[in-house]
This record gives structure tokens, C-alpha cells and sequence, in this order.
């Protein structure tokens, strides 16, 4: 904790006594006393919360071991004792050191980041050290000199700003209070009653990350079960009158999937001639938004391949240095009251980057509304953007330097000119058997480049929706030959191309952030959509969880082997068959939690209190919440007790990462083409996953009830089988398989287990019996479809 001389009027109810200013970091602290010292004021700097939750074993002995007839457990206050830093020191001595502070002191300005989080870190302090005096809240939105003067003159004209940031703090504290019994009671009650045995660790429940799992999984369904179509598109070549040739394509967003529908426009267009229809017009391309903390993620990750909490620790230091604005924001926008500060700043940061100085213009463009990027109110935080502060050579690290860029050609962008682009669109109507038919073709060339200039290549670049199939390319080209409207065309003779139908895009690890924010894209349901709408606020709709907690969720997913990343520089999010049987179980007992969409609105009911404007109502809202809070933890529990165990032998990806056997992934990817199910990718990679997949859908072991060998049935081996009993035979020099391994299952799995890691000496001979002790020893035998390899434990922890 630090301690100084620092700033700030001394304004208050007794202007002779003391001011103390709550700082969250050092860095902040001293930033503000660069411009305001007074000698009636006294500063400290929390760093982090101070204070934490205690285990429940520590609050009653008897709720320390797993059992189910101990839950729910409930509280009507979470009881909180001094925490530790990374360290592992105490943080009592802080607290200690506060409360001396805080001796003589008439009022507190909190001055912690803007937003819950700070106001938390802020007024849990100030509560557990039962403090009763006046407490005003000053905003920092960036830590440059004219903010913080700007920050000082709001705080001197508000007179209710402590109540108000009170509110932020019940919100915090409700949210942590349900992070807490649903994290608890959720976690040991789906892990004790309704987790496979053979699954060791616990299923992880929360109730911001289990719909967004089902997000995911969701998304994994889909992809799973996705079934590509052909469809078809119809070019036609065409010469002019005057001489010119283009080709006009039928590509409509319909698709064509009969191939005879095709045919029969491709027969009628066999031939055409009439007049072409030309329209020319410009299109305005105007600049992207303004970065919020999740867009600003995504950006990172598809240019750089960082983690979106990289990001977040990146532009944290930048915010804490004063080179850049608050960056914990879900805003997109900034106030119209900033407007006059656009030329100043884009002339501060073009000192610092030649691309920026070369196409800095005389003038900005303030474009106000929505639609735009200034509006009336942003919300509680405006976007992330650059100030006057510019970081020079050695200032800040490489990788926080090109942050700074990006964010900052990003906000000079959204004051150039728009860029306009030449557009000519050529038309023909062809009449067909199955009504008229237009056939067109687009030629677009750049008129104006205007902020694309900042960009070059990296404009064209669109961005796709997380979880969606890419779009269909319109039928376009460059420039287009000079052609008159209304101009004859003669058509020359027609083709058929054919094409496939995408399945989803897979979700990214930099844009999962963005998926939960604006859960609204992901959703087709009209009724769905309107639910989720955020009228107060149309830019910045419901969703899961909070800007400043979003990027920590695909962490806690990772951890429970409920996804893994695959490959790549933004690596997509795939759900395991470990993450998929977690949703179905959560949905079969409990579906709200399973339901993205009533956890998003759930959300916008707890942010109302946050908005109450009085510290009565704020405690009236937050009381309401927690007794409806240990209603649903109730309600959860029972639905738990009365279900089944769900029936799936699995278990966990082992922490190790050993991969699977050459055995068990042919056998995987033979059974996955089988049943015309995709393969996981981690399956290949991982024995765990591997082992979940074969004992999901192999079905059941040799000589069990329900396999074919269990009632005198005789089936063929399976191709991965037949091709690794070849390889053991090469190994092992034999002049061939006997042929009743290329026709009999059982037959075929017997000569796996003989030769899989034997040394040869019986080739050609039945397995000689062995004792239980040899078999103890014997290196474990290769995969096959009735005896995948598999470790039973018991639920560790539970």
C-alpha cells in the first residue's frame, strides 16, 4: 500500500479536516498528484482487493466435505477476512495501515478505476473498517491532465456521486454474492448426483460460464451434425453491341439446390439476347466503429494471435500511464462533448507515427448519432481511445506500443473522410419456365479512398459474424467494360457451376468476448431478439456477463476440459464430448441455466441495481436479489436431487496430454465416418479425449447385452481393425493373415491382443493362457472396437 501527500480540494463538511483519496493503483495515485497537492489530504492505493470470501469449511466445519444432504449452502452475507497477495503475504497489514489512515479524516473521495470492480475494491474496505463518514466518488475515465482536471470539476458540481457509485458497489457485491451459491452449492450438486462415474474431477458450474458453454456447445451440435449441399450457379457470357464482353452471373440468395432447376434456367438463358439494364451509383464506406474492450480483443487477437486477457493487461498499463482512456468499456461511442478534443489529439499522436501524421486531416469529421461515432450518452464508460499523452521511444513495451497504434489509427480513422467507391451494376432479365431470372454482375472500383488510405489492404477485410457460415461473395469484379443502359447484348452459351454449402464458423478465442457481449448476433428467434434488446441503449444489447470479467470465462472452461483450443493465431474454441454431456445434464435437470438468452436478460435485471439513484433503494434491490438468489440455489438443488445419473462412460482428458495409440485414432476416425460424425480434433491429440469418444459411440463391448457377439451374432472388423492387424503382420513377417481375421470380429480382436507388443515368438499360434500375474505385466494391448482403452477411478474430490 502506498501513502502520500496528495491531491484534491479540501472541500467537505469541516473545511479544516482531512481528505482521504482511495486510490486502486500506486500508478493512478501518482499520475493525480503530478497536477493536485494539498496539505489537508491523505492518499492510499489498495492495489486489488484486499479483502476475500471466506472457504466454507472455514465458516462451518461440517460444509468443508462434499455431501449432498449438506446443501444448499446458503448465506445472507458473504463473511470476508483480510486476503493475500500473489505472494501469499496477508493483506491485513494494509488494512491495518488504511484504518490509521482513515483516523482524522471527515471524507473520502473514492478515486479507483471507473466502473463496479473499483468501486468494490473501494467500498468493501471502507465498510469492514466500519467507516460512517461522507464519501464522494471521483471518475477517472483516462489519466492524462486535462481528464483529470475535467474528472475534478464533475466531482465539485455532484453532491449525490458517493451514493450513486454505492449502488455500483451493491451491484458488484450481488454479483459476487451469486458467483459464490451457484458456483458452490452448482458445482458439488451436478458433480455428486448427475457426473458419470468414470469422469474424475468436478463439473464446474457458474452462471455466467454454463450458458456460455451452451453457446458453444450449441455451436458444436450444429457443426457436428452439419450436412454440406450442392448448389448450383449460372454464368452467362454476354457480348454488347457494342463489342464489350462480361459474364452475368444467377447466383440469388435463394440456392438453387436441384441441379434440375438449374438445368432448365441454364436451357432458357441458352440463346439470350435484349437489353441490359446499367445502374451506376457511388457507395460510401464509412470508418469503423471505435474500439470497446471486446472489440478491441477480437482486433488483437485476429492481427497479433493475443489471449484477450494479454490484451486487457496491455491496454491496462496503457490506461494506468495516461496514454490511453479507461479500457474496462462496453461502448462503442464517445459524448458529443468531446467532439472539440478530436483536433488536439489527432495532432498529439501524429507526433508519434509517420502514418498517422501523413494522413491526419486539416479538419475532423465529427460524425454525431448511433450511427456515428459521437452520441449524447455513451454509457457509463465512452470507448477506448489515445489522448494527448503519446508515449515516446522506450516508454511503454513493444507489445503495449502496438496496441497504442491500433487503437490509435483506429480513432483517426473514425475522423477521415468516407471513402467512396465507383459502383456500376449491369442487369439481365432472362425469361425461364420457371418465372424471369436476373442475371447480374457488379463492378467496383475505389473512387475516394478516405480513411481507407490509414489502412490499404486491411480495409477490405470484412468482418464476419463468430459462429456463422461466411457469407456468399456477390457475383463481382474489378472494372467493368464501358456498357450503355439499355444497350443490346447478345448471350453466348450458359454453364453450370457448382458449389458447397459451409458449415459454421467455430467461435475464436479472440471473439468469444464479442459473442457473449452481443449474444443478440447469434440469435434467429424474432421473439428472442426483442428480448434482448437494450432500448435504453440500442448500441450495447444484453448480454452474458461484464466487460470486465468476460475475457476470464474461456479460461474456467478450459480448466474443466469442457473446450479445448485447436491450432492456429486466433485458435477456435471446440467443445469436448466431456463439455457437451455438461450441458445436456444441466439442461435436462435445470434448463434455465442452460438458456444463454434468460441468463443475458437475468443480467439486465441485476444491473438495475446499479442504476438506483438512492443508496435506500440500491439496499432494497440488492436484498431483493440475494433472497432471490438463495431461491434459485434451492430450487437448483431439488431439481438435482430427484434427477438420474447421466449414462456416459467418460472421463476426462488426462492432464498429462499423452496422446492417444495410432490404434485408437484409426479406430476413432473409422468410427466417426461410419456414423458420419465429425472426428473432435483433440480426440487425435489427446488419450483422454480419445477414450471419451470410443466409449460414446462404440457402442457396447464384446459380450455385452446389446452386442452383436452378446446373442451369437457374427460381425466383420472394421477397417481400422483389418489395417492394423496388416501392419502387425508386416511387422512380425508373417506371409499373410489367416482368413478368418478378414471376416470375423471376434476373431480379428484376438489376434490384435496376441501380436500388439509382442516380441513374435508365437506368430501363427493362438495366445498361450496366462496366469493373472502375467497378464499384470503384459504392455497394454492395442485399441479395438470392443476394448477401448480405459481407467476406471473414483471421483476424485467429490
Amino acid at each position: 500500500m502506498a501513502q502520500a501527500t496528495s491531491p484534491g480540494p479540501s472541500s467537505g463538511p469541516n473545511p479544516r479536516g482531512k481528505t482521504l483519496f482511495f486510490f486502486e493503483k500506486p500508478s493512478a495515485m501518482r499520475q493525480v498528484q503530478r497536477f493536485f497537492r494539498s496539505p489537508s489530504t491523505v492518499c492510499v492505493a489498495a492495489e486489488g482487493h484486499l479483502l476475500e470470501v471466506a472457504e466454507p469449511g472455514e465458516i462451518r466445519p461440517d460444509w468443508k466435505p462434499w455431501r449432498f444432504d449438506a446443501l444448499p449452502i446458503a448465506m445472507e452475507r458473504l463473511p470476508v477476512a483480510p486476503g493475500h497477495g500473489r505472494s501469499g503475504q496477508s493483506h491485513a497489514p494494509k488494512l491495518a495501515a488504511i484504518r490509521q489512515a482513515l483516523s482524522g479524516v471527515e471524507r473520502v473521495i473514492i478515486a479507483t478505476d471507473p466502473g463496479r470492480e473499483g468501486s468494490m475494491i473501494a467500498w468493501e474496505v471502507l465498510e469492514h473498517l466500519g467507516w460512517r463518514g461522507r464519501v464522494d466518488r471521483l471518475r477517472l475515465g483516462a489519466l492524462d491532465e486535462i481528464s483529470i482536471r475535467r474528472a475534478f470539476g464533475l466531482l465539485a458540481r455532484e453532491d449525490d456521486s458517493g451514493e450513486r457509485d454505492y449502488a455500483a458497489y451493491l451491484e458488484a457485491l450481488c454479483r459476487q454474492y451469486e458467483d459464490w451459491h451457484l458456483g458452490l452449492n452448482g458445482t458439488r450438486a451436478v458433480s455428486l448426483r448427475l457426473r458419470p462415474p468414470a469422469f474424475r474431477e468436478p463439473w464446474r458450474f457458474g452462471g455466467v460460464q454454463t450458458p456460455t458453454l451452451a453457446i458453444l456447445a450449441d455451436l458444436e451440435e450444429r457443426i457436428r451434425t452439419f450436412v454440406p449441399r450442392d448448389f448450383y450457379k449460372i454464368a452467362l457470357p454476354v457480348t454488347t453491341e457494342s463489342g464489350a464482353t462480361l459474364t452475368l452471373w444467377h447466383a440469388p440468395k435463394e440456392k438453387i439446390f436441384a441441379i434440375e432447376d438449374a438445368e432448365t434456367i441454364r436451357d432458357a438463358a441458352a440463346g439470350w439476347a435484349g437489353p441490359l439494364a446499367v445502374v451506376q451509383k457511388d457507395a460510401r464506406r464509412t470508418p469503423p466503429k471505435l474500439f470497446s474492450k471486446d472489440t478491441l480483443a477480437r482486433a488483437c487477437a485476429k492481427r497479433f494471435g493475443w489471449d484477450p486477457q494479454v490484451t486487457a493487461r496491455h491496454a491496462q498499463a496503457l490506461y494506468d500511464k495516461g496514454y490511453l482512456s479507461y479500457p474496462r468499456t462496453e461502448s462503442i461511442h464517445l459524448p458529443e462533448s468531446q467532439g472539440k478534443d478530436a483536433a488536439a489529439v489527432i495532432a498529439a499522436i501524429a507526433t508519434a507515427d509517420k502514418d498517422i501524421a501523413t494522413h491526419a486531416p486539416a479538419t475532423p469529421q465529427i460524425r454525431r448519432g448511433p450511427k456515428g461515432h459521437y452520441v449524447k450518452d455513451p454509457g457509463e464508460h465512452h470507448a477506448i481511445v489515445p489522448l494527448r499523452k503519446v508515449p515516446g521511444p522506450g516508454d511503454v513495451a513493444p507489445e503495449a506500443l502496438r496496441l497504442w497504434l491500433l487503437v490509435a489509427k483506429n480513432f483517426l480513422a473514425a475522423h477521415m473522410a468516407d471513402g467512396i467507391d465507383a459502383r456500376t451494376t449491369v442487369t439481365a432479365e432472362v425469361a425461364t419456365p420457371l418465372g424471369q431470372k436476373r442475371f447480374v454482375i457488379t463492378g467496383s472500383v475505389v473512387k475516394v479512398p478516405g480513411w481507407r488510405a490509414l489502412y490499404g489492404t486491411e480495409a477490405d477485410e470484412d468482418e464476419v459474424v463468430p459462429g456463422k457460415a461466411k457469407a456468399d461473395d456477390e457475383p463481382t469484379t474489378g472494372r467493368l467494360p464501358p456498357v450503355r443502359d439499355g444497350e443490346a447484348g447478345q448471350g453466348g452459351e450458359p454453364t453450370i457451376e457448382t458449389a458447397r454449402t459451409e458449415p459454421p464458423r467455430r467461435i475464436t478465442r479472440g471473439e468469444l468476448p464479442v459473442v457473449m457481449g452481443r449474444l443478440i448476433d447469434q440469435i434467429e428467434d424474432p421473439a428472442l431478439k426483442r428480448a434482448l434488446e437494450n432500448p435504453a441503449n440500442p448500441t450495447e444489447p444484453k448480454g452474458l456477463g461484464t466487460a470486465a470479467t468476460r475475457d476470464a470465462v474461456l479460461p474456467k472452461l478450459m480448466k474443466s476440459h469442457y473446450v479445448t483450443l485447436l491450432k492456429g493465431k486466433d485458435p477456435a474454441i471446440t467443445v469436448t464430448e466431456i463439455g457437451l454431456a455438461f450441458v445436456a445434464a444441466v439442461r435436462r435437470v435445470f434448463p434455465a441455466y442452460g438458456d444463454p438468452v434468460g441468463r443475458a436478460v437475468f443480467e439486465s435485471e441485476l444491473a438495475e441495481i446499479g442504476r438506483a439513484t438512492t443508496k435506500a433503494e440500491a439496499l432494497s434491490r440488492a436484498e431483493a436479489f440475494r433472497q432471490r438468489t438463495r431461491e434459485r440455489v434451492e430450487a437448483l438443488i431439488g431439481a438435482v436431487s430427484g434427477a438420474d445419473r447421466l449414462e456416459v462412460d467418460a472421463e476426462a482428458p488426462s492432464r498429462g496430454g499423452r496422446a492417444p495409440t495410432a490404434a485408437m485414432v484409426a479406430f476413432a476416425k473409422s468410427l466417426a465416418a461410419r456414423k458420419g460424425i465429425p472426428l473432435p480434433p483433440e480426440a487425435t491429440r489427446e488419450v483422454g479425449a480419445c477414450r471419451v469418444f470410443l466409449n460414446t459411440h462404440a457402442g457396447p463391448k464384446i459380450g455385452e447385452a446389446g452386442s452383436p457377439a452378446g446373442d451369437g451374432a457374427t460381425r466383420p472388423p472394421t477397417p481400422a481393425m483389418l489395417r492394423f492387424a496388416a501392419s502387425l503382420a508386416r511387422a512380425k513377417r508373417m506371409e499373410g493373415l489367416p482368413p478368418e481375421i478378414e471376416s470375423d470380429f471376434n476373431a480379428c480382436r484376438a489376434f490384435l491382443d496376441a501380436h500388439a507388443g509382442g516380441d513374435g515368438s508365437r506368430t501363427g499360434k493362438a495366445p498361450a493362457r496366462e496366469t493373472p500375474a502375467k497378464k499384470a505385466r503384459r504392455p497394454r494391448a492395442a485399441a479395438s472396437p470392443g476394448r477401448a482403452p480405459r481407467r476406471r477411478r473414483t471421483a476424485g474430490g467429490a
